[in-house]
This record gives C-alpha cells, structure tokens and sequence, in this order.
C-alpha cells in the first residue's frame, strides 16, 4: 500500500510477553522503510499515550518479526528479504532490549591466558606460562599453581562444595591434572596424574553427574576418565600415603577424528559432542562407544558449544563465521540453521548462556567479543571491549558473569546486567 507522498506503508500488529509495555492490540500502519530506531520512538509514543503520562523514561527495545529474526536496518529491506508480502499484516514482537554488560575487573597474569571457567565468585584460569590461576570475580588473587611443564590449554571444575573444590587442567605437555583445593586453607593438592595422550590436550569435559571427564587431544583421540581420585593404573582403591600423586589411566579411548579435537561437551552422562579441526562434529554414546552421529562442515572448527536450553550447537571457525547447527538431525546438509556474521578475524572460542536459551559469546583474534542472539545472525547485540590483543577462550558458566582471558595477558570480567536480576544463586560477589 502507498501512502499518501507515495512511500510504501505496510500494517503491523503488535505484541509483547512483557505485559507492562503492552500496547493496545489494534493494526497499525507505519512506513515500510521504518528502523529499530523508529519502531522503538514510536512503542514509546504509544505508551506514553496508554500510561497517560507514568511511561516517563524511553525504553530501548529490539523487534522480532514473524517470530523469526531480529529486525536490523529497515523493515522494507526484511520483508524482501524473507520474500514477505507487504500487503500482509506483519506480526512484530519487541521487547526491551538485553542490557549491555557493564565491563568490570582486569585480571593481571604472567602470560597469555589460554583456559578460564568461573564457579560461583571464583574463576580458575590455564596460562601459557604453565601455571594455574584462582582468582575471585573481583579480581583479588588466591594462588598461582605450578605442575604442568608446557602451556596449559584447558581447565575445568569438577565440584565445588563449602571450603571444597576440584578441579582439572590440561596441557600440551600431554598430561591432565586432577586438583584438591582445601579453600579454607588456601592449599592444593594434585592428586591424580592423568596419562594416555600422545600429543597436547586442547579440550576437557565433565559430565553431568561429575563422574567422568573427556579430554580431547591433538593425536586426535578422545578419551574418557573417572574423576575418583581414588582410581589408579593398578586398580587400587586408595592411594598409598607415601606417593605424591596417583597416575591415572583413561577408562575408554575413542577414534574417529582425523585432525586436533578443539572441543569436548557431554549432553548427558552416556553422550557427548565433539568438534575438530577435521571440519566435523562427533555426537558419541558411550554405551556403545562408538559414533551416533556426524556433522559434516566444510570449515575446520576452533571451538563448539552445545545448549541443554535449546539443543543447537554453536561454532567458531578461522573464516570470521559462527555457524548454528541442529544436531538432532541426521542429514548433514539440513543441520546448518544460520550464519553469524561480525567478526574480522579467526574466532577461537564461543559458549551459549547457561540461562538464557538464546543468549551466547564469542571471542576473536579481533582482540574482540561479542554478545549474540541466535535469533539475530546480521549483527551482536553487544561488542565487549576491553582486550589489547587476540581472545583465547570465554566461559559464560556463572549466569552473573561473562569472563574472557587473552593474548594480552589478561582476564577480562564483564558484569551480566539481566542475568543478575534473573538468576537466583547463592554465591556471594
């Protein structure tokens, strides 16, 4: 339809789930060529007329059309796009827009910063000057651990429990270290030696109910261990008082890739996924340990993420792309659901949100990262800037904190603004 100084006008209705912003339900008639920007002054207008005057302070909102893809440049533009009539009535979510995270401490280390995962107020990180790192949220530093004798890759937590914790570290010296931290104490203690890889171990994993872990290496193997301290080589239950550390050997070895495994996550304790740089994706069962399924991509893959909230699979490639996958179905060619684009450079790291089911992060050797909605593949919602140089690994594990560790020797903290009103934990930052 044209209006009257011959601009097409297209009719929208509409609606929000955040019932405080509603609107009144009618159609509405507004210019094809309409932004963000001028969709958001107009809900705004509306609702200073239907809250007669309390709606004082503008409110940004993002808008969903069709309940597909974020709107980003001109509604024209979309609607052809998408191959939408313009004479149909458009349906348009919106809803206020996902806070930008406030950037908050610099963790300072030795050496680039390889490996990092948060748990509650601490935050574990892996060094290329071989040393582990524990640190607080707010930047306070807890201890600097030695042990490993090359670059430390990956790190994870196995439990955290009181003045308890465990964890795991994995270097390119081809061993995995399981630790005992009294926190009470401030103390660690190794306590199992893990050995089986031929080559450097890129990835760890642990699973749902903290009895196994995988680790992922450049021989391309992927293996499976107990995180029982007190099972060893010989099959010992205990370890004897007058050794260091017990040596542990893998519980199942598993292969099948061709080139380094950049990942490992577990979807439930019997299944896991795997990405490699050999331009696939593994589902595994560890039942039957073997392959469930395959997901051919004609990228090699840096790093991938699997959401137990919506079940997709996200990855970082060298080709500045994040791709979105469905592993639930087979057919390789039909898996690739979207196309993320914004970075300018080689992406090393990304991980979804463990709370919000469309939320994830990325980090680049464009020294930036980005805050993604899956519904939004032509641009971030957020840049978080703040590293001098390339981002090695992001970890968005406590729902209140976004924390990356880079090429420039730090630890980047960013404070999760929604995330904080919504999550309900316990921890005290």
């Amino acid at each position: 339809m044209e209006s009257e100084n011959g601009e097409s006008q297209v009719q929208i209705h509409l609606n929000t789930k955040q019932q405080h912003y509603a609107v009144p339900d009618v159609p509405y008639s507004i210019e094809a060529s309409v932004t963000t920007s001028e969709l958001t002054t107009f809900v705004n207008t509306l609702l200073e007329q239907s809250l007669s005057g309390d709606h004082k302070t503008p409110i940004e909102f993002d808008f969903l059309v069709l309940g597909i893809e974020y709107l980003r440049g001109r509604l024209c533009d979309h609607l052809r796009e998408k191959s939408i009539s313009f004479e149909d009535a458009i349906e348009i979510e919106y809803l206020e827009r996902f806070p930008a995270p406030e950037p908050q401490d610099c963790l300072l280390h030795d050496d680039w910063v390889s490996a990092i995962e948060a748990n509650g107020k601490w935050i574990l990180t892996g060094c290329y000057d071989n040393t582990i790192n524990l640190w607080t949220n707010k930047g306070a530093h807890i201890l600097t651990i030695p042990g490993h004798t090359m670059p430390v890759k990956a790190v994870t937590w196995v439990s955290l429990d009181g003045d308890k914790g465990k964890f795991i570290s994995c270097s390119q010296d081809q061993t995995v270290m399981l630790w005992d931290w009294s926190i009470e104490n401030n103390s660690v203690e190794c306590i199992s030696v893990c050995k089986g890889h031929e080559r450097g171990i890129d990835c760890v994993g642990v699973s749902p109910n903290r009895k196994r872990f995988a680790t992922g290496s450049w021989d391309t193997m992927l293996k499976i261990w107990s995180t029982d301290s007190g099972e060893t080589t010989a099959g010992t239950s205990k370890r004897s008082k007058t050794e260091d550390n017990s040596v542990k050997t893998p519980q199942i070895t598993l292969q099948g890739h061709r080139e380094c495994i950049s990942a490992v996550q577990w979807m439930d304790d019997e299944t896991l996924i795997t990405s490699s740089w050999d331009h696939t994706m593994k589902v595994w069962d560890l039942s039957l340990e073997g392959i469930k399924t395959e997901i051919s991509t004609n990228k090699s893959i840096f790093d991938a993420s699997y959401s137990r909230l919506c079940r997709l699979i996200i990855t970082a490639s060298a080709d500045k792309n994040l791709r979105l996958y469905d592993p639930r179905i087979n057919q390789s060619s039909a898996t690739l659901r979207n196309t993320y684009l914004g970075h300018q450079q080689w992406i090393q790291t990304v991980m979804w949100s463990t709370t919000e089911e469309y939320l994830f992060v990325s980090g680049s050797y464009d020294h930036q990262n980005k805050l993604w909605d899956l519904r939004s593949p032509k641009a971030p919602l957020y840049d978080l800037i703040g590293h001098g140089d390339k981002v090695l690994d992001i970890d968005w594990s406590n729902p209140k904190y976004i924390v990356s560790g880079g090429a420039d020797n730090t630890v980047r903290v960013y404070k999760s603004r929604k995330a904080l009103i919504k999550a309900d934990h316990s921890d005290t930052n």
